[in-house]
């Protein structure tokens, strides 16, 4: 059994680190209403103190993500800004002349959105921008490259999402967060878990080893396969002559 109280403390002494090492004063990161940014949110609050800066920024939105989002700051004492960057998002889809485009296209925009959004935050405050995803969405490429995945520095990447359940309850993360149904909130009624589908607890088990049924390791395996670009640094031809 992991001493997750223990890995708690190592993170929020590696967060203190890469501030030291960048010079930078501080974290800034997007909070969802879900458990990876909730975890995010708590452990800059232990690194860095009031030096922390968590954004909220609806686009079409669904309303209990930011009811949820604001339960996670007012039980772990997180500092908050609004942004919403709804009319953004609709302006640059018209501007694009995109609506008739696909559900998928449309719906990582807002990522991305979020992404520029925290960089001009983190600039402005000289805060490194802190990505909440983690080891299982990593793995399958579940994450929009340039967006969600952009950041200065991962805490989660590393750890299943089952082991951020467990840092989230050393953390004092709220109930109704860990024990939500995992969504990106990309569209209502959107689940992560039927949009790769496949769970999370096969996702582990295929990774760590373990025997799952056949139609769920050929499907964790063409997630991999299909989004290793995602995980890969852009290739550019050499120059060899």
């Amino acid at each position: 059994m992991k001493d997750y109280e223990k890995i708690v403390q190592d993170m929020v002494s590696w967060l203190r680190d890469k501030r030291d090492k960048t010079g930078l004063k501080g974290a800034v990161f997007g909070l969802s209403g879900g458990v990876d940014s909730a975890v995010v949110a708590g452990l800059a609050k232990l690194a860095f103190g009031d030096d922390h800066l968590a954004i909220v920024m609806p686009i079409h939105s669904l309303e209990e993500d930011e009811v949820d989002a604001k339960l996670v700051a007012d039980k772990l004492g997180i500092k908050t800004a609004r942004v919403d960057l709804t009319s953004t998002y609709d302006d640059f889809v018209k501007s694009a002349k995109a609506d008739d485009f696909s559900k998928m296209s449309l719906s990582n925009i807002k990522p991305r959105l979020r992404m520029s959004n925290l960089y001009l935050y983190g600039q402005n405050l000289s805060y490194m921008v802190v990505g909440s995803s983690n080891k299982s969405e990593y793995l399958v490429g579940y994450f929009t490259k340039w967006a969600d995945s952009a950041c200065d520095i991962y805490l989660l990447r590393d750890f299943y999402k089952r082991e951020v359940y467990e840092i989230a309850k050393v953390l004092g993360v709220p109930d109704e967060v860990i024990n939500k149904k995992p969504s990106a909130g990309l569209w209502k009624g959107q689940s992560d878990e039927d949009e790769l589908g496949v769970s999370y607890d096969d996702i582990e088990k295929y990774f760590e080893g373990e025997a799952i049924a056949k139609e769920k390791e050929e499907r964790i395996k063409k997630l991999y396969n299909s989004t290793e670009h995602k995980r890969s640094d852009i290739d550019y031809f050499k120059n060899i002559y």
